[in-house]
């Protein structure tokens, strides 16, 4: 990675602002229900402890709308820190102030704080100056461990670092680069890309971005009925993007016209309405009942995409093949993760959905690395350049 990272300063002593990403999910009683986030951020969090740094944590929880609110709240946060650090982590009721300052300036080497959710400030989604400053003010040494936020341009993950001498990467931010940059810019091949999810407008710039460089690109979810209907196929009521028609079939033969081998669903789980209780039956991809919606590959399919990851030795999957949040639709996206599981390949799971999905069906563990960033990994599977990772300090200073 060309950005300075955390064990290339000399931090002991001083203040380490560490911007994590903890917007964990939350159940209606305020509980935790999967800590992945918070554990992603350990490493660099006993670092700065072991090292002696005084640590001040900062994150956003959710969408607040810019003002306190007790659902928002990082204290749950603070709680499973405690026991995860075997430590005592003192939760702070605001993120800037004179509180703040005062608590902070009596820290010892080896303290952790964990401040209140930086969204309960509108100026933080503002990417406020001053807003940036006041942060700022609290540390010698600011920490970006927060991938998920990358692509964001806000207070605590742009604004910040124009007011420190050192910005620099925590290990979690460093591991995404060099997994998502690295892997695409130097694959082992066969590569392969599983791409899935609702719609193709969110995945164009990630198939344009990845054509001249995978082997394989296999469509799944939603977003392969608007490649069918570009085709001039009947998909019933699934869901479709008809402005992307065009787009679709330009992808299409784009990517065939390098030699890529583009596979779309030939069968599908289908039903009169998503609604539990609701009908199904298995169709082969020209035969949707109109009235109908596609809302899982079907068994065929699952062979074929199977069969046409066993060869590869890198894949990244973005998006799930279906509504695997409901049982009777989980059965492709389930299959599909399972043999993106069990093959001998460099496996790479983009974040939210897909995450979640590979956790559901059990096969976690056995992926080389999943993501903890949604949109930032889809962008920076786009080649853009993402804000939070362009304004930390060059390796070279």
């Amino acid at each position: 990675m060309d950005k300075k990272t955390i064990e290339k300063v000399d931090i002991k002593g001083k203040r380490v602002f560490i911007r994590a990403d903890f917007n964990v999910p939350l159940d209606e009683n305020g509980n935790i229900t999967d800590d992945g986030r918070i554990r992603s951020t350990l490493p660099t969090i006993n670092y700065a402890i072991d090292e002696g740094a005084k640590v001040i944590l900062a994150s956003h929880l959710g969408r607040p709308g810019g003002k306190p609110s007790p659902k928002y709240s990082l204290a749950p946060v603070a709680k499973r820190l405690n026991r995860l650090l075997n430590k005592e982590v003192k939760f702070l009721g605001d993120c800037i102030g004179p509180d703040v300052e005062h608590t902070i300036k009596g820290m010892r080497p080896g303290d952790v704080v964990l401040l209140e959710n930086l969204r309960f400030h509108p100026e933080e989604e503002k990417n406020d100056e001053g807003f940036s400053k006041a942060l700022a003010a609290l540390t010698d040494v600011y920490v970006n461990d927060a991938f998920g936020t990358a692509h964001r341009a806000h207070a605590s993950t742009y604004g910040i670092t124009k007011q420190v001498k050192y910005a620099v990467a925590g290990f979690l931010m460093k591991k995404e680069i060099d997994y998502l940059r690295n892997t695409v810019a130097n694959p082992v091949r066969p590569f392969v890309a599983i791409l899935g999810g609702a719609k193709v407008s969110g995945k164009i710039g990630v198939i344009e971005n990845l054509k001249d460089k995978v082997n394989k690109v296999i469509i799944g979810g939603a977003m392969a009925f608007t490649f069918l209907k570009a085709q001039g196929q009947e998909v019933g009521n699934s869901l479709v993007e008809p402005e992307m028609m065009d787009v679709a079939r330009r992808i299409q033969q784009s990517v065939r016209e390098r030699g890529v081998k583009f596979y779309l669903p030939v069968d599908f789980v289908v039903a009169e309405s998503a609604n539990d209780g609701a009908e199904t039956k298995i169709v082969t991809a020209q035969e949707i009942p109109k009235g109908w919606t596609g809302l899982d590959i079907g068994p065929a399919t699952t062979r074929l995409f199977s069969e046409a990851i066993q060869d590869a030795k890198t894949i990244i999957w973005n998006g799930p093949m279906g509504l695997f949040e409901k049982d009777a639709y989980s059965r492709g996206t389930f299959a599909i993760a399972r043999a993106v599981a069990d093959s001998y390949a460099l496996t790479i799971v983009g974040g939210g959905d897909t995450d979640v999905a590979v956790h559901r069906a059990g096969v976690s563990d056995s992926i080389s690395f999943i993501s903890t960033g949604g949109g930032a990994s889809l962008e920076l599977l786009e080649g853009k350049e993402l804000p939070g990772l362009a304004a930390l300090t060059d390796d070279k200073d």
